[in-house]
């Protein structure tokens, strides 16, 4: 099927590594011209850019912290002086961080705050205001499945996540007048480069055998998710042929939860 993606100039935040950095490819593959962000991920947002280039398309890695607003605006620029206008957002930058609530200080939860919360909305407002002016324009905010049902060990996590939901359903109201649509893919754990980090699984061969069984105790599908399972509906929500679709949380994660 023809996504009909070929040509539109993309941005893909927190695309050095993991998923962020599959998806871009996955853009690139269907012939979107992909900008890789990063923060501190430089080497891997350029090899993604290098291997996106093979492709045939045009691709760059372009840095910025998020949680700064002119780094932000200067990463767009940059972004739309080399590709062009950009049609399309993929909100994937987060922090996160695995720990028991009382636990935790105020220290902890500022990071996952600053960049889960004012990072994305600083990046969505710098672009959409430009799909504004241009009356057109799609954005896919990823999140985890905490913050749609809440998970032990993840509070401050999920409540930086949860903030999607609302983000997502605003700009779809406020910003379907610019021809502007907004969704959200919400994902269970997916196995990347920090895959121990967030599932917990710690460095004894034998402490991560057993959390994995407990982990998968709670899929039906009994795996976790691969990269190559997020990237499918992420295009297709980008695409014009999902032209009729917004305002929608969509989960991929192996039926860990359901609606």
């Amino acid at each position: 099927m023809d996504l009909q993606l070929s040509g539109t100039n993309v941005l893909v935040t927190g695309a050095g590594q993991g998923l962020g950095q599959a998806l871009g490819l996955g853009f690139a593959g269907e012939g979107a011209n992909v900008a890789f962000h990063y923060n501190s991920s430089a080497e891997g947002a350029r090899k993604a850019a290098a291997a996106a280039s093979e492709l045939g398309v045009k691709a760059i890695a372009v840095g910025g912290d998020l949680r700064d607003a002119d780094a932000v605006a200067a990463l767009v620029e940059e972004t739309e002086t080399e590709l062009g206008p950009l049609g399309v957002l993929i909100n994937n930058s987060a922090v996160t961080k695995k720990q028991r609530f009382l636990e935790s200080t105020p220290a902890d939860w500022a990071p996952q705050i600053d960049v889960t919360v004012t990072g994305t909305l600083q990046i969505t407002h710098a672009v959409a205001s430009r799909m504004a002016e241009r009356k057109a324009g799609a954005i896919i905010n990823l999140m985890g499945d905490s913050g749609r049902v809440g998970e032990s060990g993840l509070l401050v996590t999920a409540t930086a996540r949860s903030t999607t939901v609302g983000l997502t359903r605003s700009l779809a109201k406020e910003l379907a007048r610019f021809g502007i649509r907004a969704n959200a893919v919400s994902l269970a754990l997916v196995r990347t480069d920090n895959f121990d980090a967030h599932a917990g699984t710690g460095g004894q061969p034998e402490v991560a055998d057993d959390t994995m069984k407990k982990i998968l105790a709670q899929y039906p599908l009994r795996r976790v998710g691969r990269p190559d399972d997020i990237v499918p509906i992420v295009l297709l929500l980008a695409s014009p042929l999902s032209s009729w679709t917004t305002g929608q949380v969509v989960s991929v994660n192996g039926g860990y939860a359901m609606p």
